[in-house]
């Protein structure tokens, strides 16, 4: 398995990679050019490789110093349970300031992943849908 950083991916790669997972689902996959917007505005991404088979994505935004965003964490189904997406964390937690927090929010198949792996629930976390007006 190949961690890295400095490996760029196409977006069929990552439209194939996010429909072997329950992330999917939750993603434009259909919308080529709305992929491609959402990995040419990342400005971190971590690959996992099994050769030259694309099987995990770790994805965000940051400023590097005070946090980072995880929008992605897609593993490869047939891969999970054996440390990649936590190694794909750690991967991007390299790349950042040591006090710099990650920040997600958790596909629902994932709840019991993330604080398995260390993360806390934040009470406090806020979204509003593009459908929705401010008020």
């Amino acid at each position: 398995m190949d961690y890295t950083t400095h490996r760029t991916i196409t977006v069929d790669q990552f439209i194939a990679l996010l429909s072997k997972t329950s992330l999917g689902i939750r993603r434009p996959l259909h919308d080529h050019p709305r992929v491609e917007a959402m990995l040419k505005h990342s400005n971190l991404l971590g690959t996992a490789w099994g050769g030259d088979q694309l099987i995990g994505v770790a994805r965000a935004v940051t400023d590097f110093a005070y946090c980072c965003y995880l929008s992605d964490l897609a593993v490869d189904e047939t891969y999970q349970r054996r440390g990649v997406g936590k190694a794909l964390i750690a991967l991007l937690q390299e790349q950042l300031h040591p006090e710099a927090k990650i920040v997600l929010l958790s596909a629902p198949q994932a709840t019991d992943y993330y604080p398995h792996i260390g993360f806390e629930q934040h009470p406090s976390a806020w979204i509003i849908r593009a459908d929705q007006v401010l008020r």
